[in-house]
């Protein structure tokens, strides 16, 4: 009888070793933090920017990515801004304003706000939550009021729009996010 037991206990372990190999995760092991934080960070709607022209306060402002991915800058007029780097947008403002307005801009742009990020599955808090800089999936969690009991804490579920491409996959508890993501936590089942 007690042999019996064993066996069978045996046999569990075996089977379900067997089937722990057959679990593809597909976790990006090239989303590390110094990947992402060289990576240049392309403006779309929901971030807000402030326009500084150095000298012009009236050109200067604060101004908001509306849905068309375009913003109104004074003299410039309908600017398309979403998928440019704010460098790209510092050249542009640049080129635009020289030399038909100003002889020699100064021209600086810094993000105010960037697009939420979603954060939902097995957190205490599901929902829409601002984006932090060096946010890490960690990082978001704890936002949202920690892991729930049945949350599988090790990896997560990430969807990213970029340049027009919705991407899914699965990375680790440790990599960085970026603003408008939106993270899963999956459910562990045993």
């Amino acid at each position: 009888m007690f042999g019996n037991k064993i066996t069978f206990s045996l046999a569990m372990i075996v089977m379900l070793a067997g089937l722990s190999g057959c679990v593809t995760t597909n976790i990006d092991k090239t989303d590390n933090l110094q990947h992402v934080q060289n990576a240049e960070y392309k403006l779309d709607t929901g971030d807000s920017v402030r326009l500084i022209v150095f000298g012009h306060e009236k050109l200067s402002g604060e101004f908001g990515i509306g849905s068309s991915g375009k913003v109104s800058f004074p003299l410039i007029l309908e600017t398309q801004v979403s998928g440019l780097t704010v460098k790209e947008l510092e050249d542009y403002i640049t080129n635009e304003l020289s030399p038909q307005y100003l002889l020699d801009p100064k021209v600086s742009i810094e993000v105010l706000s960037y697009r939420d990020v979603y954060i939902l599955g097995e957190v205490r808090t599901p929902g829409k939550y601002p984006y932090i800089p060096n946010m890490t999936v960690q990082k978001a969690v704890a936002i949202a009021g920690g892991y729930t009991y049945r949350a599988k804490e090790k990896t997560a579920e990430i969807t990213r729009q970029s340049q027009g491409e919705i991407t899914t996959k699965i990375i680790g508890a440790k990599s960085m996010i970026l603003p408008g993501d939106t993270l899963v936590i999956n459910r562990k089942w045993f």
